[in-house]
């Protein structure tokens, strides 16, 4: 089986000096390999072609037979590193907490392993006779949550 500490080596080697990061590295008991990249502004299909190149190059077919396949972490998908996370800012998410609990709101925060989503919640205030609508702060722990993801929007 083809080693997933010398593949992520070759992805670090091919990532250096570029605004790139890695997001996950799969390798399967048939030596399938998906690699999976990003970047703040998206990921250019040319790239993902020249870092399955220079993997290839450096891989030995002869000594192990394999599958090769490099694209970018997908629109929608759960966030896998803390990257996706700060790249989200400003944008709209939704979390799936350890509870099962579902937030929908925006992205407003991170720092270290924690981030903050604003939620909009009916509040009952202390006094009024309707609950009101308000922005209100969830900071949770990357962690510890099941799921963060992009909510893909086409207003």
């Amino acid at each position: 089986m083809i080693d997933k500490n010398a593949v992520k080596k070759l992805v670090e080697e091919w990532l250096e000096g570029k605004d790139y990061f890695l997001v996950d590295i799969e390798i399967s008991p048939d030596d399938r390999i998906v690699v999976e990249i990003d970047h703040a502004d998206g990921v250019w299909i040319e790239d993902c072609a020249e870092l399955s190149r220079y993997i290839e190059d450096r891989l030995s077919r002869d000594e192990e037979d394999y599958e090769l396949e490099v694209g970018s972490a997908g629109l929608g998908q759960p966030f896998k590193v803390a990257q996706q996370y700060i790249n989200f800012t400003g944008k709209e998410v939704e979390v799936l907490d350890a509870d099962g609990k579902k937030y929908k709101g925006v992205l407003k925060s991170v720092s270290g392993n924690d981030f903050t989503v604003s939620v909009s919640e009916k509040v009952k205030k202390e006094g009024a006779k309707r609950p009101v609508v308000e922005d209100v702060d969830h900071t949770f722990q990357m962690d510890k949550v099941k799921y963060t993801k992009y909510l893909i929007s086409f207003k």
